[in-house]
């Protein structure tokens, strides 16, 4: 009876009902209509799932770029305002004509150690290059891979930062060079970019981590080391990031926007951490106990975090110029 009842329409202009679809023809448009909702549903769902296996619209490319671009900005702005002396503050470069000879020394002795692990590592890099064995180990790929890889990186850090450190030759400089050999083979896959671009990016490099260690050192002495929080979040973000853009091709919109942040990204980060742990240095350089009974300083332990800071921004600098050489 509802039904028949609800089965018209009021024609224009007349006060009159008129039967208009019979009872078994509604039931049967009711049931399209909830056919065609469900269709539109799962359409609308599909649509979700392949937006983020779309094809990448560049966008992400180019909003890395520009926070990049950004950040250096920012970078040269630094270097010229504490370059200058505009700041209040007083930097290491003043601060060092009234450094003990101790302090000196400290400085010198990390920052031997940090441009002998690069030599190590571009060393090894090369040895591994050259030897097909040994590529063909590097460079497989799968979980059990990236696992030993992490362990092999993990492992050789922590055992370089744990033995005491005694004057050369030592067990602490042979587990340095165990440490460097090992990022040297992760890195070795990087050689088949080519020498240009390679030279390339270590020149760049060099310019870079010049720059801001400058930079740093003008800086006042506690103007980043309140950075540590931050940075440390920063680099969750960035390693899930690089972790995701292993499995995902940056040629999908999810996988470009995991390549931009793990590679634009996480340059401005090294290049955060590059400012924070030259400091760093500088501070515990300046205050390591010194007399009877004071373990010695470890200039060791104090080159790492820079090295791996380098080791970082040059990766990142050659997968840009690589992928720059790609698109022309």
């Amino acid at each position: 009876m509802l039904a028949s009842r609800l089965c018209g329409v009021l024609r224009p202009g007349s006060g009159v009902l008129r039967p208009c679809i019979k009872q078994g023809s509604a039931i049967r448009m009711f049931a399209q209509d909830t056919r065609g909702t469900f269709s539109r549903q799962a359409a609308r769902r599909k649509t979700l799932k392949e937006s983020v296996m779309s094809p990448a619209s560049g966008s992400a490319i180019s909003a890395g770029q520009g926070a990049l671009a950004g950040a250096a900005v920012l970078g040269l702005g630094g270097l010229a305002y504490y370059g200058l002396g505009l700041s209040n503050g007083v930097g290491a470069i003043e601060k060092q004509m009234v450094w003990p000879q101790y302090v000196k020394d400290r400085i010198r002795d990390t920052y031997m150690y940090f441009g002998g692990g690069l030599l190590a590592t571009a060393g090894s890099a090369a040895a591994i290059y050259r030897s097909p064995a040994a590529m063909n180990i590097v460079m497989r790929q799968g979980w059990m891979a990236i696992g030993v890889t992490f362990a092999a990186m993990i492992g050789s850090g922590m055992l370089a930062r744990s033995v005491p450190y005694q004057p050369a030759p030592s067990a602490k400089q042979a587990a340095w060079l165990l440490h460097c050999a090992v990022i040297g083979a992760v890195i070795a896959p990087m050689c088949m970019l080519g020498g240009p671009i390679l030279t390339r990016a270590a020149w760049y490099t060099a310019g870079m981590v010049g720059g801001l260690s400058t930079t740093a050192m003008c800086a006042p002495s506690d103007k980043f080391l309140n950075w540590g929080g931050p940075l440390a979040m920063g680099l969750g973000v960035v390693f899930c990031a690089s972790l995701g853009s292993m499995f995902l091709p940056p040629t999908t919109a999810l996988g470009s926007g995991l390549y931009s942040l793990s590679v634009y990204g996480g340059l401005i980060l090294f290049g955060a951490f590059l400012l924070y742990d030259t400091q760093k240095i500088i501070y515990k350089a300046e205050r390591h106990p010194v007399g009877w009974g004071a373990p010695p300083f470890d200039p060791v332990n104090a080159s790492i975090s820079i090295y791996m800071d380098t080791i970082n921004i040059f990766i990142r600098i050659a997968s840009i110029l690589a992928g720059g050489n790609r698109r022309k």
